[in-house]
């Protein structure tokens, strides 16, 4: 097969509370993917060696402008495999914009310890905090499955249940088997793992996924997926690297199903 992933970096944190730092993510996680430390072969025996179409970084700028630049630097990926690295969790919006332009509303697979449901927070609806209640209103997503959920609020329980989204029970983390129909989208942020596997976050919540416990899930998609992001990564609270790893290793994971599960031509 010789289609590639596109991979786009996406360099903006405007939206972020508490701190800021996911913008400087994207060439981190490059560094880490394409390191001499390890290899490009995924578990499932993919190699992923040329496997990869970078098309660089973009930097968006600031605004509502920002979010414009954004889904049109994704609308140039959308027409193959995408994987986009953040920058905070609100690139999720607008780069679903152009997903479902392409796609039509699509199944979303989210990792997280937040839920991101907030109608607006801190007075932005567009914050990182915000992404899925603004993608559930425009329609982008026909079915919305939250795991590793677990900073459930009263506001974002009832837009949970506004919406219909579907929220995996820390109990059910170990034997959930994703069952979405494709198209589907993955939106992974980092702090759904525990911090103990991922401490170069901005928010860490303890008593997340392991990594082996994310992975079982991706590697479980049966799709056709035809996009991802990987999210929240901060490197200023990474300093020996091992998060941008972890990163790494999820990205070809990830790459792996968008490859393998691409629909018929």
């Amino acid at each position: 097969m010789s289609t590639r992933v596109r991979l786009l970096g996406l360099r903006y944190d405007e939206r972020s509370s508490h701190l800021r730092g996911a913008a400087e993510a994207p060439p981190r996680i490059r560094e880490a993917l394409f390191s001499g430390a390890s290899n490009l072969w995924a578990e499932d025996g993919t190699d992923l060696d040329g496997r990869f179409d970078d098309r660089g970084d973009v930097e968006p700028g600031t605004g509502d402008a920002a979010l414009a630049a954004i889904t049109a630097a994704a609308r140039g990926v959308v027409d193959g495999p995408a994987l986009f690295l953040g920058g905070d969790h609100s690139i999720t919006f607008p780069v679903m914009r152009a997903v479902a332009e392409r796609h039509g509303p699509v199944s979303i697979l989210h990792f997280d310890a937040h839920p991101d449901l907030y109608d607006q927070y801190q007075g932005d609806p567009f914050s990182h905090a915000c992404p899925f209640a603004r993608v559930l209103e425009a329609g982008f997503a026909r079915r919305l499955v939250q795991v590793g959920i677990r900073t459930l609020n009263g506001h974002q329980r009832e837009q949970a249940r506004r919406f219909g989204v579907e929220i995996v029970p820390v109990a059910e983390w170990d034997r959930y088997v994703p069952d979405l129909t494709g198209p589907c989208y993955v939106s992974f942020d980092l702090d759904g793992l525990d911090p103990a596997f991922a401490p170069g976050v901005s928010h860490r919540e303890p008593g997340g996924l392991s990594v082996r416990q994310a992975l079982r899930v991706i590697q479980a998609l049966r799709g056709p997926v035809v996009a991802a992001d990987l999210v929240e990564l901060n490197p200023g609270q990474d300093p020996s690297g091992a998060s941008a790893v972890v990163c790494a290793k999820l990205i070809k994971e990830l790459a792996a199903r968008l490859l393998a599960t691409l629909p018929p031509a």
